[in-house]
């Protein structure tokens, strides 16, 4: 599951240079329903010592918000329904983009992330959720707004703000019956799958009404049968393979017949490229 769920008492949200801690700090899933934008979710690993994924997770970060803009802007931006405003896309391109994101996530994390490291208690780790979301108002007040070359900074990253959240994280115990997967089948795939954005928590939400007591993830699946990706997680399942029918040509060093398999919906079907998609087995 990912570290949204796994929440406890302890968070902070840095938001335009202003820190809000606990209290003053809405639960996850309440922040992410507040603002529109891109986003990803990881967590610390080894005591607070690393990121998990984090590279990918920015790499993740940065493509979400380029799709949004070059596509639907009003993922994007939350306007005001007495003033409506009509959106044209952004031609924002590949050019500096990721290094300008990376740039705005690591100015607020090194704000925030050493005070919730120390306020955290013994055995917890942190999740850290950053999310890319852009200022109406700026919007209006701008004349005009390029995106992708040089002036990038004159242009759409003048509406752009990051919101960064840091909440307390258990990490579960693998191997009791408790922290296996329950799953069930619901929905269709997202529009715009390709990316991450925070409207999905809203859209998601008459599934959840229809999650069994038992079941810990639903699956989206546009025909019943291949399964897409999970409404919560990349999902992949690890299973044994009979490697007899492959002709042999998987076959291990030890000459066993049963390999492991890890199989995930294709890219190509419409799913959130993952950052657990590549996986290393011990």
């Amino acid at each position: 599951m990912l570290p949204e769920q796994k929440m406890d008492s302890m968070r902070f949200l840095y938001s335009k240079g202003v820190l809000s801690c606990s209290s003053d700090a809405p639960p996850i899933t309440t922040f992410l329903e507040s603002l529109p934008g891109s986003y990803t979710t990881t967590r610390t690993h080894e005591n607070g010592t690393t990121l998990l994924f984090w590279e990918r997770h920015l790499k993740r970060l940065s493509n979400s918000t380029r799709i949004l803009l070059n596509s639907n802007p009003e993922l994007i931006f939350k306007t005001n329904k007495k003033s409506p405003l009509l959106f044209s896309p952004f031609p924002v391109t590949a050019l500096k983009w990721e290094s300008r994101i990376r740039s705005l996530v690591s100015n607020s994390l090194s704000q925030v992330l050493p005070i919730a490291l120390k306020e955290r208690s013994k055995g917890e780790e942190l999740a850290v959720t950053a999310l890319v979301s852009g200022d109406i108002e700026k919007l209006k007040a701008m004349k005009n707004v390029g995106g992708g070359g040089d002036d990038d900074d004159k242009g759409v990253f003048q509406v752009l703000d990051l919101h960064l959240h840091i909440g307390s994280y258990i990490p579960p115990v693998f191997g009791i019956e408790e922290s296996g997967a329950h799953l069930a089948l619901v929905g269709h795939g997202r529009d715009l799958a390709d990316a991450k954005y925070s409207d999905w928590v809203r859209l998601r939400k008459p599934l959840e009404k229809l999650r069994p007591p038992s079941v810990t993830e639903l699956l989206l699946s546009n025909d019943g049968d291949r399964i897409l990706e999970g409404c919560m997680t990349n999902f992949f399942v690890i299973c044994q393979r009979d490697m007899s029918e492959a002709e042999g040509k998987y076959l291990d060093g030890y000459n066993n017949v049963y390999s492991v398999e890890v199989q995930t919906a294709p890219v190509s079907d419409g799913v959130l490229p993952g950052v657990i998609r590549e996986l290393v087995i011990e």
